[in-house]
């Protein structure tokens, strides 16, 4: 009986060491973040971590976290899944982050799923848009930004219901992200007894743009949808604004595409932005008359002088502010189970102007869409 009991209390006691909630004393509570800063879409890890930085910094000058200071920990992954796993490894089991935060990519977040599912480490605000990130019982997966789903669903609601164009193509990338964008674009035409005229895709991290555009271009769509990366959504945007059957079309690019990097490299080719429209998760960078955006450019310039102002950094600033704010708001010890409790619970007008509302495992819950003119994003009134 004693040798029974004493087994029982040796197993509860692994049990507990096992999965109890680890508390954090260090004076620096370090993000962890597997981002491209290197690579075909280089600029979206320029952009995330000056974002990020910006109001890291300015917490930590401003002691936001109670004597506590922030820092954001970055490897480079080229956008390639297998770099960001052994980054992720890195991070996890060498490093010892407290979070795991602002990840760019749904291919490389999809590869490090099994080391998110195992270990008890807060996975806060990636950068993508996929339904795998959302429709999981894992609670500590905590989005910010709004699905692929919802941008995708508010461009057709916009180009159906108010333009009355029902002939669309799809231009994506030939991985989880393309499919992921694929498979929304497809279940919400079906919905509104819609199908898709034409579609073609390409290789991650190339611009081989030829096989698709062949695939694409006699069908004449009246919009194509760009599930891909910048510049490879340039380049063949270029093509077709110089095809006769494609130079009308209008091209739909949604948030992944980086709408300002997509400016500036249809720019370098000599490509009007005629036609184009952006969907956004966040609202104009340029609109001072919110609140959040007016101090994410007073802090920006503060700490970033020479960096101009963008939708990507915007929504890193944003979502580096609920972070800090979640920590601010832990009651005694700092562990990982209260931040995440703490994210779950952040008030709905802490970035004043912008409303945030925890569902669906995520707290920004909007779209908009732009056009750029005369050298500006001006927002689809709809």
């Amino acid at each position: 009986m004693l040798k029974k009991s004493l087994i029982i209390i040796f197993v509860f006691i692994i049990f507990y060491a096992y999965f109890k909630d680890e508390v954090f004393e260090e004076k620096t509570l370090v993000m962890g973040a597997s981002l491209p800063n290197t690579g075909i879409i280089n600029a979206w890890g320029e952009s995330v971590s000056k974002g990020v930085n910006a109001y890291f910094n300015y917490a930590n000058e401003n002691n936001l976290i109670k004597n506590r200071k922030i820092e954001f920990l970055v490897y480079d992954d080229k956008y390639e899944p297998e770099l960001t796993l052994e980054n992720t490894k890195e991070l996890v089991y060498k490093n010892k982050v407290f979070a795991l935060f602002g990840f760019v990519g749904t291919p490389t977040i999809k590869r490090v799923l099994p080391i998110l599912y195992d270990e008890n480490v807060p996975f806060f605000s990636p950068f993508s848009g996929a339904s795998f990130l959302r429709n999981n019982k894992n609670q500590k997966f905590i989005n910010f930004r709004s699905s692929y789903e919802q941008e995708i669903d508010t461009l057709i609601n916009y180009l159906n219901e108010e333009k009355k164009l029902n002939k669309i193509a799809v231009f994506y990338q030939n991985d989880d992200y393309g499919e992921e964008g694929y498979i929304s674009l497809i279940n919400l035409l079906k919905k509104r007894n819609l199908k898709l005229v034409a579609e073609g895709s390409y290789k991650r991290n190339t611009l081989s743009i030829n096989h698709a555009f062949n695939e694409i271009k006699d069908a004449k769509p009246e919009v194509i949808f760009m599930i891909g990366a910048y510049k490879t959504n340039s380049l063949f945007i270029k093509k077709a604004k110089e095809s006769e059957n494609l130079k009308d079309v209008i091209f739909c690019n949604i948030s992944f595409g980086d709408a300002n990097s997509m400016v500036k490299e249809l720019e370098n080719l000599n490509t009007t932005t005629k036609n184009i429209i952006f969907s956004q998760v966040v609202p104009s960078y340029s609109d001072l008359n919110i609140k959040a955006v007016k101090e994410y450019q007073t802090i920006m310039q503060k700490y970033f002088p020479n960096e101009p102002f963008g939708f990507l950094s915007l929504e890193a600033f944003l979502s580096s502010k609920v972070l800090v704010n979640a920590l601010s708001r832990i009651e005694g010890k700092i562990t990982r189970e209260k931040l995440i409790s703490t994210l779950k619970n952040t008030p709905e007008d802490l970035l004043e102007g912008i409303p945030l509302e925890y569902k669906n495992s995520q707290l920004l819950n909007k779209t908009f869409l732009f056009e750029y003119k005369n050298n500006e994003f001006i927002e689809i009134k709809r």
